[in-house]
């Protein structure tokens, strides 16, 4: 059974940092992109950055760039997220998600989700 689940949220003041987590099992990183996307009230789910499966190459939206960095553990079978610099638009609900070979900043690339875990960030 493929399993994603997020973790690490909280909340921070403006310029503060956190670092996100996502524990996958029941498939293999080898021939898996995992992204990390976010949903603020009121928005569409948009991709934050995602991780490509075999090289894993990192990519970025251009809202995060330079201050988040995405990374993996293979041993312990996790995905991370550090986030610098955070701002209170970075506020949202934030997601990983699993896509079989090809993936992208486009949710609709993803087959399989995790729960989320929230991130605040205070002015």
């Amino acid at each position: 059974e493929v399993q994603l689940q997020a973790s690490g949220g909280g909340s921070v003041q403006a310029g503060g940092s956190l670092r996100l987590s996502c524990a996958y099992s029941g498939f293999s990183f080898d021939d898996h992109c995992i992204g990390w996307f976010r949903q603020a009230p009121g928005k569409e789910r948009e991709g934050v950055s995602y991780i490509s499966a075999g090289e894993r190459s990192t990519y970025y939206s251009d809202s995060v760039k330079g201050r988040f960095t995405i990374s993996s553990d293979i041993a312990k079978r996790t995905v991370s997220l550090l986030m610098n610099d955070l701002k209170p638009e970075d506020t949202a609900i934030y997601y990983c998600a699993g896509a079989l070979y090809m993936g992208g900043l486009d949710p609709e690339d993803y087959e399989n989700w995790g729960r989320g875990t929230q991130v605040t960030v205070s002015s």
